[in-house]
């Protein structure tokens, strides 16, 4: 098995698969628009160092930015934030095997996107719910292990996927195989929403989660992405305290609670109390990926007759704070509510 693999985007989730597939032994490559993170991961004296409870090392890799790829590689590992996906495709295409494929280990329905640019026999889906952060140049906190999930979009059983688990488990040892990919990510899509959700706030995932008076929020969020997947003929599949079904319009009232239970105390120990939206708005005052992934899904109910009040109103206020005419505020949420 050719064992050459290119992580394109090495932040927070790509840059931690790679350094542990690197650290195992496999040939990887890194790509990275910031051109100061792929000196430092190719420095000897530097290095990429993975940080924090789970596992503390560094890897000296190559590295290089996107315009300074040479050569083809026969997987291609896509961790860009969602709205970069089509452009980043664009790219990486010259660089990607004929036989090859993109491995996309993205939130949202990205696996679309990449298979309307290279070819949906050279797309292949994962689902990833491990908590980490892009910290500085060359330094990613690892936080928590989660849910690392992998399966071809058709829902195939291949020797391609077969290879690519054993990778895998480089990073995650209990890393599974799936023929319902798809059912995965909309799931996340499900649990999505509240993060998103919680981003317009202070709190940290599990302190917002567990405020009693939102649950009514949670189960619309969460409920109007499961009308729109079973709308689209997905049964969306649960994780980490998640339960897709608990939030189904007629699901009784104490089983998203215990749904929401679960995921408070599957967060309450981790060291990454906050979302990556969070810090996407609070740290790093940059765009997040909402349009990709929570407007796409009222975009997708529209199409199917299934209207999104509460994820429209959530798209709104999130753009909001983007934009600095809102601030970050617990009491969004409560405003949220009354939507």
């Amino acid at each position: 098995m050719n064992d050459r693999t290119l992580v394109w985007g090495a932040g927070a989730v790509g840059g931690t698969v790679g350094a542990f597939l690197a650290r195992a032994g496999h040939d990887v490559t890194f790509v990275d628009v910031n051109g100061e993170h792929a000196e430092a991961i190719r420095d000897p004296a530097r290095g990429l160092r993975i940080r924090g409870p789970v596992d503390e090392f560094s890897i000296v890799a190559p590295a290089a930015t996107p315009g300074r790829v040479e050569g083809t590689w026969p997987r291609v590992l896509l961790a860009v934030k969602a709205q970069d996906t089509e452009a980043a495709c664009r790219l990486l295409a010259p660089h990607l095997a004929a036989d090859g494929c993109v491995v996309s280990l993205q939130n949202g329905l990205c696996e679309m996107v990449i298979a309307a640019a290279v070819g949906p026999d050279r797309t292949v889906g994962a689902f990833v719910n491990f908590g980490a952060d892009w910290i500085a140049p060359g330094e990613i906190a690892y936080s928590n292990r989660g849910a690392f999930i992998i399966g071809e979009i058709d829902g195939r059983n291949t020797e391609r996927l077969d290879r690519l688990h054993a990778l895998m488990r480089a990073f995650e040892p209990e890393a599974v195989t799936t023929e319902r990919i798809w059912c995965y990510l909309w799931g996340k899509l499900g649990y999505g929403s509240l993060l998103f959700a919680q981003a317009t706030g202070r709190l940290g995932i599990a302190d917002c989660l567990a405020r009693p008076e939102l649950l009514p929020l949670w189960r619309e969020l969460a409920g109007e992405v499961m009308r729109v997947a079973r709308a689209a003929g997905v049964s969306p599949l649960g994780f980490d305290g998640f339960e897709p079904a608990a939030f189904d319009p007629q699901a009784r009232e104490d089983e998203a609670r215990t749904s929401v239970r679960a995921m408070v105390a599957f967060n309450r120990p981790n060291a990454k109390t906050h979302s990556g939206v969070w810090r996407d708005l609070a740290i790093r005052k940059r765009r997040t990926e909402v349009d990709a992934q929570i407007a796409a899904v009222v975009d997708i109910g529209r199409q199917r007759g299934v209207a999104c009040p509460k994820l429209a109103a959530l798209v709104q206020m999130i753009h909001e704070i983007e934009d600095g005419r809102r601030p970050l505020s617990d009491d969004n949420l409560s405003e949220l509510l009354l939507v």
